[in-house]
């Protein structure tokens, strides 16, 4: 079984919103562990990692996007992985947990994308959050095709955890 810790930051941790989609950190290792599992990354000997997850302000995610991206403007995550695809030695980690990146979501984006799509706020951020482990994996989306590929591998780890997936 895999092991998750996952490292939530939250700017806004007072938020009502945060305490009305229900999402604490064992929710979010549960999640993460879950579609690590599915997933089977085979990174770790130990089968044990580590991830960051920051729910910001579409303000600071611009800044984000602008910085990293050359994009100045708002997105709904980000994902910086901190393997390579090429990644070292799996014995180079001596038994710790194998960091695999931050996800950083706009809470303010997922809230106005949740009421466009009329689910709810667990719902979208569980979404993106899949979205940026599966950019922490490798996984990328530069065509439709493989774009419609990562769409389908979402909707099978929201499953895995017991969320509809009406994004059609």
């Amino acid at each position: 079984m895999t092991q998750v810790e996952v490292n939530v930051q939250d700017f806004s941790a007072a938020d009502p919103a945060i305490a009305e989609a229900g999402i604490g950190s064992t929710t979010w290792e549960h999640w993460f562990q879950q579609w690590l599992d599915r997933l089977h990354p085979d990174l770790s000997p130990t089968q044990a990692y580590e991830v960051s997850l920051r729910l910001t302000d579409d303000r600071e995610m611009q800044s984000l996007n602008a910085q990293y991206r050359g994009k100045d403007q708002t997105t709904d995550v980000l994902a910086f992985a901190a393997l390579e695809v090429d990644y070292p030695q799996i014995e180079a980690f001596c038994g710790q947990p194998v960091y695999l990146g931050d996800i950083v979501i706009s809470l303010e984006t997922a809230q106005a994308q949740a009421q466009q799509q009329r689910h709810s706020l667990q719902q979208e951020l569980a979404w993106l959050a899949a979205h940026g482990l599966l950019h922490l994996l490798g996984w990328d989306h530069p065509d439709e095709e493989s774009l419609r590929q990562m769409l389908h591998q979402q909707e099978a780890l929201l499953q895995a955890v017991g969320l509809t997936t009406d994004y059609g």
